[in-house]
């Protein structure tokens, strides 16, 4: 065993072939993890050197971040060292004048009556220091160093007194154990919510007392590297939590489930169920609040690892209405449940959407088939190009030269054109005036005979009624794509024998005999 694994390393390990044994898949190393589920931070300062002298210039801080235990230590050390130090001064101003020798002496008058020892002098500073004059032992009048120095013990005495009691309860009162009736959910889920995908956590308040303006953010923790080579660990990114909507302001009287919405802006964008097992990640929550009792500024902390992330799940609902309130039940506060959510990100969700579906894109025959349905009206000009193609590939003969030379002109009014109208009436016009200058003033001779010669006939083809002027001479070729319809009974052209050349006026008929 010892040579197999020089070979091929310390990782190998020998797998048991036996049908009977059952098969352990391999447990996933607990990662370390930034801030704990309590919200204490992870992090040690080390290798201060000199800088350890700022914690002194600070010593009230210093004193109350530190643990309860060497907060009562330097208590007590501090009032023993000073009574000790204070009855020691009273010892040897008795020592010095010689009260000690004459401590049973009625004559004598000395600094302190009925100091003679230093256990004396000890219970004379404590009762002193603690106000508590019993009258056996006091300051005579003789001893003026004495007087000073009770002066100066009562100087100390309220300066140690401010310190250390203040210190005390400075941390007694700290809004940190506020923080344990803040509850944060085990785990975060992600799912949809109003056809969003969302990462969802939930937090709740054990008391009746209210968290004033309470407020809560939440950071994600995850190491990366920049375009330029340059690795940042532990990089801290915002998650949006509905800052810009407000819903980061919460009335935390009940549980609620706090909702960050994956989008383009998010750091998931591009996370899926099967990334999600592969990513390394730490979403840290902070909630921020007024104690309501004492008015102080609460902080209660929590963090999520990628483990600790359930893809397609949702919170159970934990409200109830009962006769006359609202009943909270606490033992479903953790409690999820799978719902159908898709495993791709937003990312590919959208990149989906936004290729162009074949249902979408309209085919030619329906392009054909609603076009067919708008109603146009055409005069000699309004002539579309796909007929003029028709009408240079053969069909164009049959137009007198005269006319082909009028219509060939370079002047720009003679050019074909079609007016566009609304799309309610689908219609499209031309008037008179873009007829050629001889037909204009055929038409506008008020001669009944030529206003006859001059009417307009409709024509329907297919779905498509069209109306045409005596200028129109010539026949719609199958190549100009309108549907080949058979012509209804009551045209005009079939009533004239068939030939649009025989309806078309003496003068026009002879100039098409000649050419």
């Amino acid at each position: 065993m010892a040579a197999l694994r020089r070979k091929f390393g310390e990782d190998y390990q020998v797998v048991n072939t036996n049908r009977a044994s059952t098969f352990s898949a391999p447990v996933k190393k607990k990662r370390q993890r930034f801030v704990d589920k309590n919200g204490r931070c992870n992090v040690q300062h080390g290798n201060l050197g000199g800088e350890t002298s700022r914690y002194l210039s600070d010593l009230f801080t210093t004193l109350v971040d530190l643990k309860w235990r060497w907060n009562l230590l330097i208590f007590i050390l501090t009032y023993t060292i000073a009574w000790l130090v204070m009855a020691s001064m009273w010892w040897i101003i008795a020592y010095i004048r010689g009260d000690l020798n004459h401590g049973h002496d009625s004559s004598y008058t000395p600094c302190v009556a009925n100091v003679y020892n230093f256990p004396s002098a000890f219970l004379f500073f404590i009762e002193t220091e603690a106000t508590i004059g019993y009258g056996y032992r006091y300051i005579t009048e003789k001893c003026p160093e004495g007087i000073i120095l009770f002066l100066f013990q009562s100087l100390l005495g309220s300066i140690v007194d401010a310190f250390l009691i203040g210190c005390m309860f400075i941390k007694m009162s700290q809004p940190k154990k506020r923080a344990e009736t803040l509850m944060f959910s085990q785990d975060a889920v992600i799912s949809q919510r109003d056809g969003k995908l969302c990462l969802m956590f939930r937090v709740g308040n054990l008391r009746n007392s209210h968290m004033v303006s309470a407020q809560i953010r939440c950071k994600l923790i995850k190491s990366r590297q920049t375009p330029e080579g340059e690795f940042l660990p532990l990089d801290q990114c915002e998650l949006d939590v509905g800052f810009g909507t407000g819903a980061d302001q919460l009335f935390l009287v009940s549980p609620l489930t706090i909702c960050h919405e994956i989008n383009p802006k998010s750091p998931f964008f591009d996370l899926s169920q099967r990334s999600l097992m592969n990513e390394q990640f730490e979403i840290v929550v902070i909630l921020e609040g007024i104690v309501e009792t004492t008015g102080m500024t609460c902080q209660a902390r929590t963090s999520y690892t990628e483990d600790e992330v359930l893809w397609g799940h949702r919170f159970l609902p934990v409200m109830s209405l009962e006769e006359g309130f609202f009943r909270v039940d606490y033992s479903q506060f953790h409690s999820t449940f799978e719902v159908p959510t898709p495993p791709y990100s937003v990312k590919e969700h959208e990149e989906k959407n936004s290729l162009p579906s074949p249902l979408s894109t309209p085919t030619p025959a329906l392009a054909e088939h609603h076009g067919g349905r708008r109603d146009r009206v055409f005069s000699v000009d309004c002539i579309n190009s796909s007929e003029e193609g028709s009408r240079q590939g053969g069909g164009g003969g049959r137009l007198p030269s005269k006319l082909q030379r009028m219509s060939s002109s370079g002047k720009e009014d003679l050019q074909r054109k079609v007016l566009l109208l609304s799309s309610q009436h689908s219609e499209k016009a031309c008037s008179t005036g873009d007829l050629p200058l001889k037909l204009q003033r055929l038409s506008s001779s008020p001669s009944p005979v030529t206003q006859n010669r001059l009417q307009l006939k409709s024509l329907k083809v297919g779905f498509e009624p069209m109306t045409q002027s005596t200028g129109d001479l010539y026949q719609r070729s199958p190549t100009t794509g309108l549907p080949s319809t058979p012509i209804p009974m009551h045209s005009p052209l079939l009533s004239a024998g068939g030939r649009p050349e025989d309806n078309l006026p003496a003068k026009l008929r002879k100039m098409n005999a000649d050419r």
